[in-house]
């Protein structure tokens, strides 16, 4: 019975390390597992060095394609457009290619503020207010439409605003359609 209660207390250390402190190696200061630092910084280097280096020869590859694309290409032929043609016609958006040569002409801007979206926008707001205010003018300078406030005042004077002679009419608002009995020969009227 003795020797089966040493065998439960074997068992309850085996989970321990053993005490190894008594042994001294001199020439041994880390594990030869450890990582080799010199080369690791070595390897960053070179694969720093090798990126530039292929980053540098892509560049100058992409120049000298283009000087050779560009020396090879033959001119536009005469029916080709000029970029003036290629433009869209007016009115043009914001900041499309040509939209602030109309403005400039216009309104002698300071030199710089054609590439300003604000200056843009605010220009266009003068000519829309004074277009409200004095009247919309044609290419010759002549007042095509009434300003806003002449407008208002001749539609409370009038009569209101003008209406077709036959407007509101149930016969305005029929179509005719083919009923469903006829086979499309016969039209028959709806209301829409």
């Amino acid at each position: 019975m003795a020797n089966s209660g040493s065998n439960r207390t074997d068992r309850l250390h085996v989970t321990e390390t053993p005490d190894v402190s008594h042994f001294k190696n001199v020439d041994v200061v880390h594990e030869t597992s450890d990582i080799n630092v010199s080369a690791v910084l070595k390897f960053v280097l070179f694969l720093t060095l090798m990126t530039i280096a292929v980053y540098v020869l892509m560049w100058a590859l992409f120049r000298v394609l283009n000087r050779k694309a560009e020396s090879t290409e033959p001119p536009p032929g005469p029916m080709a457009m000029t970029e003036a043609e290629r433009r869209p016609p007016e009115p043009r958006l914001q900041l499309a290619p040509g939209f602030a040569e109309e403005l400039a002409k216009s309104s002698s801007p300071e030199p710089g503020r054609l590439t300003n979206p604000a200056w843009e926008i605010e220009v266009l707001r003068k000519d829309w207010e004074d277009g409200l205010q004095n009247g919309v003018r044609d290419q010759n300078g002549k007042v095509v439409g009434v300003p806003i406030d002449e407008a208002m005042k001749k539609v409370i004077e009038g009569n209101g605003l003008p209406v077709r002679p036959n407007a509101g009419k149930p016969n305005d608002y029929v179509i005719a359609v083919p009923s469903a009995a006829s086979s499309g020969r016969v039209n028959e009227k709806r209301l829409e």
